[in-house]
């Protein structure tokens, strides 16, 4: 099914068929079936939710990174337990989904034993939605902290020189009878693969987005990706960005300081490092008591007074859930370039391609 929506028509894909579009190009890249599942899940997961720059449209970057020798399809990270609630992860080079979500476990299955768990992730790769896992937290009851850092596409505030990435942070907590607390943001105003998005759909960005490789606004994604980013709140966002590499990065042994390769070039390694944290809530109060007191939370902060011309006050995440909601029910929108080009990757593989009619 197609319609218009601005100025190019989507096409609008059951969330199955995506994920079995995915999981076929993952196996037939020599990714094994349960790395392929999880990988897809984490993509389709991100379409859902209205995070278009972390689906489907990232798999050609990651493919050619593949066929590259860049990163290892085969994969699979080793985990080393160097206390009881901590440990540090290996993504050995494969994908950041995989490695990521090994963390994630880990810290989810110490936190239940001891009130807190933490993965430390090293020689990892791009890991798509830093809500993933922190949903996949909130799903076993459990508080999370995400943290990655990325390739170099922002200078430190007061500098030109591009050294720090456009690194998202992202938490969350469990509610009760509302929806969870979810935050996933970048420190910089708007996130990179939102440039790569515009670009693959000849949209123009806000001029705040970034500045040329000249230091000028520009609403051109093309030079924005060429230039830097800029940093939400000025030397807020880049103290953030900064924070980011040192969780990450320094902390794990991952590259750091402008040193990480990016998704989207294939020359080499990427080096990604990340943290995860999961936090028992019932730790300090009763597990009824904690939920009680986040469903009063997520009601003051929706139902208070809205400012002139706001017709909703929204909960961090709640977006992303009704989106979720509304695109299992009608599908999810991909412009027909965006297919097209995910199926000549089925092609160029022999996997199953996305069926739609233009």
């Amino acid at each position: 099914m197609a319609s218009t929506e601005g100025e190019l028509p989507k096409v609008y894909i059951p969330a199955k068929q995506a994920q079995e579009y995915a999981e076929s190009l993952l196996v037939e890249n020599q990714v094994p079936a349960d790395n392929a599942a999880t990988i897809a899940r984490c993509l389709v997961e991100a379409d859902l939710r209205g995070v278009d720059t972390h689906g489907l449209n990232r798999l050609p970057s990651y493919m050619e990174r593949l066929r590259r020798g860049v990163m290892d399809a085969k994969a699979t990270p080793s985990l080393d337990i160097k206390t009881p609630v901590v440990a540090l992860v290996d993504g050995n080079n494969g994908f950041g989904f995989l490695a990521a979500t090994a963390g994630m476990d880990f810290a989810i299955s110490a936190a239940k034993t001891y009130g807190i768990g933490m993965a430390s992730v090293k020689r990892s790769n791009h890991f798509g939605m830093g809500a993933c896992y922190a949903l996949q937290a909130a799903r076993e009851g459990m508080m999370s902290l995400v943290f990655t850092n990325s390739s170099p596409a922002m200078a430190p505030w007061g500098s030109k020189e591009k050294i720090v990435g456009v690194s998202p942070l992202a938490c969350g907590a469990p509610g009760g009878v509302e929806k969870p607390f979810i935050l996933d943001m970048a420190p910089s105003t708007a996130a990179r693969g939102k440039l790569y998005k515009a670009v693959r759909r000849s949209e123009k960005v806000p001029l705040d987005w970034a500045l040329d490789a000249d230091g000028f606004p520009t609403d051109d994604p093309a030079a924005a990706l060429k230039g830097v980013m800029l940093p939400m709140g000025g030397p807020k966002g880049s103290a953030l960005a900064i924070m980011m590499d040192v969780f990450s990065g320094v902390l794990s042994g991952s590259e750091f300081a402008g040193g990480v390769t990016g998704p989207y070039d294939p020359s080499k390694a990427s080096d990604v490092g990340h943290l995860m944290i999961a936090i028992k809530p019932d730790v300090f109060l009763s597990i009824d008591e904690f939920k009680g007191r986040m469903d009063l939370l997520f009601q003051k902060i929706t139902q208070s007074e809205k400012a002139p011309g706001v017709e909703r006050v929204y909960f961090p995440g709640e977006i992303e859930q009704l989106n979720q909601e509304s695109r299992l029910k009608t599908g999810i929108p991909y412009v027909e370039e965006e297919i097209k080009a995910l199926n000549e990757e089925a092609r160029r593989a022999g996997s199953k391609i996305i069926a739609f009619v233009s």
